[in-house]
């Protein structure tokens, strides 16, 4: 798989854990795993410690949204914006292997596929404030 087709299972994953329990997440995770066809190993594996990565920083990505998304709070936003928002920032301030412009534009992508059309304008503004304050 190419890195933004991991992205957005990742994405996918990420978004259960608003309407999960953190104990049954490991669960919902086996289960995506056998409906996902064609993924190689190497790719599962990719998919589950990245989104792991992530879960574990929610608590500190949040603040971070928070703290530049003005007018918004993480929770009055639309979920898939908030998920969006959450990997991107966990790939801007955590994950060396991507770039700021890659981790970016590849969230706006997300926005333009899986939210509303306000949504990829939104998630720049949010995450081009906080690649200038928290890089």
């Amino acid at each position: 798989m190419v890195r933004t087709e991991l992205r957005e299972h990742i994405f996918k994953m990420l978004f259960q854990i608003e309407f999960n329990a953190a104990e049954d997440m490991p669960e919902h995770l086996r289960y995506y795993f056998e409906t996902l066809e064609n993924a190689a190993e190497k790719d599962r594996k990719y998919i589950q410690e990245k989104y792991e990565a992530v879960a574990a920083h929610v608590p500190e990505i949040d603040r971070i949204i928070n703290d530049n998304a003005r007018g918004w709070k993480t929770g009055r936003m639309n979920k898939v914006d908030l998920t969006i928002l959450r990997l991107a920032v966990y790939e801007l301030k955590w994950d060396e292997e991507i770039p700021a412009g890659v981790a970016i534009n590849e969230a706006v992508e997300l926005a333009k596929r899986f939210s509303g059309d306000d949504a990829p304008s939104f998630v720049n503004g949010v995450l081009g404030k906080i690649a200038k304050q928290e890089l």
